[in-house]
């Protein structure tokens, strides 16, 4: 499973929930979460590095994975015919 999503992917999703939001608002508001996630993932590490609050590094980096563990989880159960996902690109 891949864990870091390159930009183009995260657009490329983005893109997709903001055409189909009015669909999919539970959708849409699950991935800016993820996204959310994300950005405070990489904004936090370096100030939980500087103030020696190394505690929160874990933190961090489940946020920075965050939309990568959340595609990989789609992705299985969109294979498994359990939750049909339109937003899913060709497997990588």
């Amino acid at each position: 499973m891949n864990l870091c999503l390159r930009l183009d992917e995260l657009e490329r999703i983005k893109r997709w929930h903001v055409v189909h939001r009015r669909d999919h608002p539970l959708e849409y508001q699950l991935w800016d979460g993820m996204l959310t996630a994300w950005v405070m993932g990489w904004v936090g590490c370096v100030p939980a590095f500087f103030s020696d609050a190394l505690w929160l590094l874990p933190f961090c980096v489940m946020g920075i994975w965050a939309p990568g563990l959340y595609v990989g989880w789609r992705r299985k159960v969109h294979r498994s015919h359990r939750l049909r996902c339109d937003w899913l690109g060709p497997p990588n």
